[in-house]
């Protein structure tokens, strides 16, 4: 099927099954389906010849469908997080296949800059199924603290790290980054890919943050971006990129930035 054609598919089934969502877990199952098959098809290499020829026409329709696509996934990856929680929650703790493809890159993505239980780790974006500052607690000790705009999600991660982060140094709050002070104490700053207003943010930090602070910015490019918000310039004053990890299997790729 033509690449077009399938994006359309693909972005019928994100709105549907988003639209399902009702605070329960009744259709967690349909929208793991919907999820995992749009996961493996924005990393499906076979696609990259047809997705240049489309990027290099330029038509206004196809960069509407680009945007819906990734705003609806962007809305599918949020409620998928629920779901999770929610099934957690209720005593069921199936694994996804797009969490699974998650979880198995977060070990890597800080790429030369490795965390210590020294510390102080900012995810903003965290979600209803906080699974990186879960697993970064776990595995170094690290204080993490998790930020999101989204009520519902705060008030269910806080439930999910009470399950299964006891004695861990997690905290998560409904707060902008812009507004939390434990942004200035931070030595490593992790942006979600599906924060659409990152780069702005990333921006708006630079005089509030640590000299020596790592950014490590999540994004998506090419068919990648399809899922994920991708890379912009920064402000060559401030922020330096020092390292990029591409993993052509994974849902997305990091960007390491510093200090200048």
């Amino acid at each position: 099927m033509e690449l077009r054609l399938l994006m359309g598919e693909h972005l019928r089934k994100l709105r549907e099954s988003a639209g399902r969502y009702d605070g329960t877990a009744r259709h967690s199952l349909e929208m793991e389906q919907v999820v995992g098959d749009y996961s493996a098809f924005v990393t499906d290499a076979r696609h990259h010849e047809s997705w240049a020829a489309l990027a290099r026409e330029g038509s206004p329709d196809f960069a509407r469908l680009v945007a819906e696509l990734r705003s609806q996934s962007a809305r599918c990856a949020a409620i998928m997080e629920k779901y999770r929680a929610l099934n957690l929650l209720d005593g069921r703790t199936e694994s996804a296949g797009y969490f699974d493809n998650i979880e198995s890159g977060i070990e890597v993505e800080f790429g030369a800059f490795r965390l210590t239980s020294s510390s102080k780790v900012l995810l903003v974006g965290s979600g209803s199924f906080p699974m990186t500052p879960l697993y970064i607690a776990a595995r170094t000790g690290a204080g993490v603290v998790g930020v999101d705009i989204d009520a519902e999600a705060v008030e269910l991660g806080q439930r999910v790290v009470k399950t299964l982060g006891h004695g861990l140094d997690i905290r998560l709050e409904r707060m902008s980054v812009e507004d939390l002070a434990f942004t200035g104490e931070a030595t490593h700053i992790i942006f979600s890919s599906t924060v659409a207003v990152k780069y702005a943010l990333l921006d708006a930090i630079h005089s509030s943050t640590r000299d020596d602070v790592v950014v490590v910015m999540r994004y998506g490019d090419h068919l990648k971006s399809l899922f994920n918000y991708p890379m912009e310039e920064v402000d060559h004053r401030k922020w330096t990129l020092v390292e990029q990890v591409l993993r052509p299997e994974h849902i997305f790729d990091v960007a390491l930035y510093v200090k200048v």
